[in-house]
């Protein structure tokens, strides 16, 4: 995952566009998109050995403002609020129904 995107120019080191085999030292600054939201982490230090993603968060700093998160909480909010999840397209017959209820308020 984290190659694919290297390959498509979507992470940054310092500012540079990062190669999958780009080498990261401490106080780099990564960069990437996701979620909808530009992340940034800093590398506090550098492991040995390869380590389990749930370890990583030792060895890194999230600099990423919350103003970003809070956004994404906003546009999930409207994204519910527009429709629910699994509501889907409204079926011939509810649009049937929606009609006839309308014309019933008119008369």
């Amino acid at each position: 995952m984290a190659t694919e995107a290297c390959k498509k120019n979507q992470i940054t080191v310092n500012g540079q566009v990062a190669k999958p085999s780009k080498e990261v030292f401490p106080s780099d600054k990564i960069t990437f998109r996701r979620d909808q939201i530009t992340q940034i982490l800093e590398v506090l230090a550098v492991p040995e050995n390869r380590i389990g993603p749930k370890l990583t968060e030792i060895y890194i700093k999230n600099q990423t403002p919350k103003e970003a998160f809070e956004h994404l909480e906003l546009l999930k909010l409207a994204k519910e609020h527009y429709r629910k999840t699994g509501d889907g397209r409204p079926t011939k017959k509810d649009r049937r129904d929606l009609e006839e209820y309308g014309n019933q308020s008119n008369d």
